[in-house]
């Protein structure tokens, strides 16, 4: 999934925009989930040795790497739940499945999906 393809609910929010520039939608959704709050080095020239490159292979870490040089991306990495939730709830995923990958409370999702729900206007016309 691209930029171009996310509902216009689940448009990632200005901390995490550069991790989806980078690595894509689904990819960068995946980053979040492995590596989301915690500390991680993001070098240009990462090692075999690296989890990144375990997780991802070495162009994805290598394109961090330039990211994070580039855009000065913080040493800890964003957990954007509630972007993470609403994308994986657009590829339908439901509540409860939400809820269990992000090891958090149903009713948290299910109130993010609510309000995403009423941001859609079915009346609204499409522009494309």
């Amino acid at each position: 999934m691209t930029l171009d393809n996310i509902p216009p609910f689940a448009q990632p929010p200005a901390h995490v925009v550069r991790y989806v520039e980078t690595l894509g939608v689904d990819q960068a959704v995946e980053f979040l989930l492995k590596f989301g709050g915690a500390e991680l080095y993001l070098s240009r020239n990462p090692t075999a040795r690296s989890e990144l490159v375990k997780a991802f292979g070495i162009d994805a870490a290598r394109k961090l790497g330039e990211a994070a040089d580039e855009y000065d991306l913080p040493a800890r990495v964003p957990t954007a739940k509630k972007w993470v939730a609403l994308v994986l709830w657009s590829q339908g995923l439901t509540g409860a499945e939400i809820a269990r990958r992000l090891h958090m409370s149903d009713t948290t999702v299910r109130s993010w999906i609510n309000a995403a729900k009423d941001k859609i206007d079915p009346r609204q016309a499409d522009l494309f």
